[in-house]
């Protein structure tokens, strides 16, 4: 049966305007919440993070920002089965408390210098019910806004939701860039950087306040009045395998996709632009916020544009182009950029000449580990100058060479020097590579001024067009999977394996593939596999579902 069959039975008894404002207030300030972690990775790196050398500290701030994302299947799970049980609109006012809270924690959570190691053990906490509470609220959003919807209007409806996660990152980034620009530098640094995380308390009121203005989902009231709820969510989403197969679709043949398509058209494209070209963090944040800005009203168009030609042509189009030419995207992205890095790049192309055995995977769990071999010394040198380079073997037993076009920079053991002596030599090796790069026109940083912002911004925008594609249509394909009864648990795992592990995986694994390769754009391989996986998946097995009755 249809919608138009059922529109006699769907009675919207709440001003949808408040519904669709209530929902989309409170998810965006869960979005900001969740994501000003983030924006101030390198900073909070300093903060919490001290206590190890330079690179544990920042993998373990990216495995702590990371870990927010592991934990969301499981609030989606838990809180889902709350939100088939007790309702769509309790449930999500109790993941907006949480998230809330352990947000304004963090922002009065002493460094590791003040309290030691119980900071970042405290931060790794809070980050873990952050990502628990945003399990919980997004499925909850979408489902409510869908069972308000009149029929034929469920992707425009939804799209709303879908802009909170851009609107809470674009947030974040606005209100760290104001703060940035009223303190300076380095009070930021220092202090400033916990005002945005104080402000989310003042933020957490004013959506607390709309939404409690808000009457149960209609679809919900009406099925629990009839006594349809189910009584083992879990059980009848996951243990009944003609739900868990459209479960698994849900997940392979939309989510995976969708989520490396919004994780790397924003924040891969960021993490790209401040830590592998350099680009200056303000600036960076405002090309970035520009182009957010731009692109965000083409969530909606794109939802209300699914509600006549259906959400799978405009999702698995958005991932299928995404793929092909995100590799072109990137190289021109460097090219406006850092120019300079560009022409360094090509006018002389850095190698690693090194013998295997010598070169060791650099992540040191304790922060204990000294990297003194000559290929650790000279890899980790180029990694943190974000500097693109070849891996060329060496013979057994040779002390690695970096080559900068026809310039030879051999490095040293450091294994048998004593320690005042290595970190000596190592400082003077350090500064020699460092003229060397500098001579054959490696920059340090991006020149601002020679940033070609327009472009940045246009590149930066394409790139999230195709967010918008994949993700304006995403709620309402997934809400009109599953029944009523089972709906929130049923849609918000699959969302949150594909948002939380795939997309939220996707820094440190690309991170990882680069610092393995030395390319930087190989990091890139791993979106385009998962987002062409979801292509072929979705393309057979996915049936869309636009004029199904959501409210049977």
């Amino acid at each position: 049966m249809t919608d138009s069959a059922a529109a006699g039975d769907h009675a919207v008894d709440r001003d949808d305007r408040l519904v669709i404002l209530a929902s989309s207030v409170g998810t965006v300030i869960e979005w900001y919440d969740f994501y000003l972690y983030g924006s101030l990775a390198a900073i909070i790196t300093v903060q919490f993070f001290s206590g190890v050398n330079e690179t544990t500290g920042y993998i373990f701030a990216l495995m702590a920002f990371a870990a927010g994302f592991a934990v969301r299947p499981f609030g989606a799970i838990f809180f889902g089965r709350l939100g088939d049980l007790w309702g769509r609109k309790n449930t999500f006012l109790v993941t907006m408390l949480l998230m809330g809270l352990s947000t304004f924690v963090v922002g009065l959570l002493p460094s590791y210098a003040a309290i030691g190691v119980a900071a970042p053990a405290i931060l790794i906490a809070m980050r873990l019910v952050q990502g628990l509470a945003l399990g919980g609220e997004y499925g909850g959003a979408a489902t409510y806004v869908a069972e308000h919807a009149p029929p034929g209007k469920r992707g425009f409806y939804t799209s709303f939701i879908q802009i909170t996660a851009t609107a809470g990152l674009m947030l974040s980034l606005l209100v760290i860039l104001g703060v940035r620009t009223a303190v300076g530098e380095e009070a930021f640094k220092d202090w400033g950087w916990r005002i945005p995380f104080l402000v989310s308390i003042l933020l957490l009121g004013v959506s607390l306040w709309i939404r409690l203005k808000l009457a149960e989902s209609p679809a919900f009231a009406r099925m629990k009045a009839e006594g349809k709820g189910s009584r083992t969510p879990l059980k009848d989403s996951f243990g009944k395998w003609p739900n868990l197969k459209l479960v698994l679709l849900a997940l392979v043949g939309l989510t995976a996709g969708q989520a490396v398509v919004w994780y790397t058209g924003q924040f891969y494209a960021l993490f790209f632009l401040e830590k592998t070209l350099k680009v200056d963090g303000p600036l960076a944040n405002i090309l970035i916020a520009i182009a957010l800005l731009l692109a965000t009203p083409f969530f909606v168009f794109w939802g209300w544009l699914s509600d006549k030609v259906g959400r799978k042509p405009i999702i698995l189009t958005g991932c299928l182009l995404a793929a092909l030419t995100w590799f072109p995207l990137f190289h021109a992205l460097t090219g406006a950029a850092n120019p300079q890095l560009a022409a360094a790049t090509a006018s002389a192309p850095v190698s690693v000449v090194a013998d295997p055995a010598d070169c060791a995977f650099q992540f040191d769990p304790v922060g204990k580990t000294v990297f003194d071999s000559s290929c650790d010394l000279a890899k980790s040198y180029l990694a943190k100058a974000g500097v693109t380079y070849a891996n060329i073997a060496a013979p057994a037993g040779a002390v690695a060479e970096v080559r900068i076009g026809d310039r030879v920079a051999s490095s040293f053991d450091g294994s048998a020097l004593p320690r005042p002596d290595f970190t000596a030599r190592k400082t003077e090796w350090e500064a020699g590579l460092g003229a060397a790069l500098a001579s054959a026109g490696y920059p340090a940083k991006a020149d601002s001024a020679l940033v070609n912002k327009p472009m940045v911004v246009a590149i930066l925008f394409l790139l999230v067009m195709y967010v918008t594609m994949v993700y304006g249509p995403i709620a309402a394909a997934l809400v009109e999977m599953f029944p009523t009864n089972i709906r929130y648990t049923s849609m918000s795992l699959p969302y949150h394996i594909g948002n939380g592990w795939f997309g939220g995986f996707l820094p440190t694994t690309a991170f990882a593939m680069v610092a393995a390769t030395g390319n930087i754009y190989y990091g890139l391989w791993y979106p385009v596999v998962v987002a062409l996986v979801t292509v072929v998946v979705g393309f057979l097995f996915v049936r869309d579902r636009k004029d199904v009755d959501i409210h049977a």
